[in-house]
């Protein structure tokens, strides 16, 4: 079999040079270590439909129901949603762009910012939030279908079941991920959704949109797009959308329809449906639009069910198995299986431990801990092309990890004070809830820029020459006129 880098294959010095690097471009088939090729870019409207199934799943809608029931009017719904699908959009789309123009993912570009123990760290926290989703997601599959057929079976049992099915596509690598995304999960959705809306907007009168409210308009802000940023935000778009084609227009648009239709539609049907039906409780909820929105076919119900779970754990278990080769090269079908086993096991726990209820918790840690990393590389980004003008680090050439330096610390720091923030004013924490105030997510990505800045602008100010070293280097290099008689 000849390699598929001819040019590469030339420098290997002995066949066991050439079998070693045949074997590293087989096993590399996701580009984990390499920039991905423009040939291998896929178009705008499949990664649209992919993200359609990121950032939109059955507790989108459930959501809307809790909403209704802390007493939030239509109006706030609405409007807050909109406010955070926005804020959500004016992070997405850079973060994605810069996966698509450098080609390389989260791991490889954190590198260069951050230093190899900044990346590990990185790595580390992102495993630990995308396992702690994923267990959950398999869980709400479970009680999901618990609820639809009634069955005896323990719901840990359950769960374990559908954390190891839910791995079977991410064996294919992103292939498995975007087709099942493009093919079935994303149609599935959004005729889902749309028959519910158009429904709901028929029994919904105009008075109830006219509703005054009963909780202030920043509480019913801080309620909303805390949820609406933290399950929509991944933190590590670039892992995925160094699959698609670089220029603003093919990303942004999809981002766009994605992000309405799973951030502002879906909360807003499931307010819209509880306030027709004065539903609160998330089981009721279940079984009412199950026979609302699919005539209470189950089978039907459970297909939607598993379109929205299925696809959003293909991505969890992708963004994990990218996380997991940024520390240590694993044969990809091998860090599958053992990805989907720590999966099973988080499920389990989750349903013995009745922590399924800490998903407001796992969204607002998830939109502090995962995107400020990337905030920062933004920031540097944006620093090294409009004002130090300088090369930028995230170029389509790969940085070897151990090829960084152990700590780069301005990124470090500002990484450190960023989370701080962020961790501090989500209100997770017992005893600091007099501190959940605005929006924790913005507030930590702005402190991270804030501190990053000029810790920046300080290193590079520190590592360039003075202006008497210029001129002995200057000096140093005209040629004496020895050297011009040999000459």
């Amino acid at each position: 079999m000849q390699s598929r880098n001819p040019a590469a294959r030339a420098h290997c010095s002995t066949d066991a040079d050439a079998a070693r690097l045949e074997k590293l471009l087989v096993d590399d088939h996701d580009h984990t270590e390499s920039v991905v090729p423009l040939n291998e870019r896929r178009g705008p409207i499949t990664m649209g439909l992919l993200w359609i199934t990121m950032v939109t799943a059955f507790p989108c809608v459930l959501i809307g129901f809790q909403w209704y029931k802390d007493g939030l009017t239509f109006g706030q719904v609405l409007t807050c949603t909109m406010i955070g699908a926005a804020i959500l959009l004016l992070y997405t789309i850079p973060s994605s762009q810069l996966g698509a123009t450098s080609g390389q993912g989260y791991g490889m570009l954190s590198r260069s910012v951050f230093g190899r123990f900044g990346s590990q760290l990185i790595t580390a926290n992102l495993i630990l939030i995308f396992i702690a989703w994923y267990g959950l997601s398999a869980l709400f599959m479970a009680d999901g279908m618990q609820g639809l057929f009634h069955f005896t079976t323990p719901l840990w049992a359950v769960a374990i079941g559908f954390a190891f099915l839910m791995a079977c596509n991410n064996f294919f690598g992103f292939k498995g991920v975007a087709n099942f995304a493009r093919f079935f999960a994303a149609p599935v959705l959004i005729a889902w959704v749309l028959c519910t809306l158009v429904k709901a907007v028929g029994q919904f009168h105009t008075t109830l949109a006219l509703e005054a409210p009963h909780k202030s308009f920043a509480l019913a802000l801080t309620t909303v797009t805390s949820f609406v940023i933290g399950y929509g935000v991944w933190g590590n778009e670039a892992d995925y959308w160094r699959f698609g084609k670089p220029g603003t227009r093919f990303c942004a648009i999809p981002l766009t329809v994605a992000v309405i239709i799973g951030q502002v539609i879906f909360p807003t049907a499931g307010w819209m449906v509880a306030r027709l039906n004065h539903i609160t409780e998330s089981a009721a909820a279940t079984s009412f639009m199950n026979d609302y929105s699919f005539g209470g076919i189950a089978l039907v119900a459970a297909i939607v069910l598993a379109a929205s779970y299925f696809a959003c754990n293909d991505s969890n278990l992708f963004g994990q198995v990218h996380a997991w080769e940024n520390l240590k090269k694993i044969p990809h079908k091998k860090l599958v299986a053992c990805l989907a086993v720590l999966g099973a096991a988080t499920a389990a726990w989750l349903s013995i431990s009745g922590a399924a209820k800490s998903l407001e918790v796992i969204a607002s840690l998830n939109c502090v801990i995962v995107p400020t990393p990337t905030i920062i590389m933004l920031a540097e980004l944006l620093l090294a092309t409009k004002i130090l003008k300088t090369a930028t680090n995230f170029s389509t050439r790969v940085t070897r990890l151990q090829d960084t330096p152990l700590v780069i610390w301005p990124g470090m720091i500002a990484l450190i004070t960023g989370i701080l923030v962020g961790v501090a004013t989500a209100g997770v924490i017992p005893g600091l809830e007099f501190f959940h105030f605005g929006i924790c997510s913005v507030q930590s990505w702005l402190a991270a820029v804030a501190v990053y800045i000029p810790l920046r602008l300080m290193a590079h100010t520190r590592s360039a020459p003075a202006p008497s070293d210029l001129e002995h280097l200057l000096a140093d290099s005209q040629p004496t006129p020895e050297h011009v008689l040999i000459e």
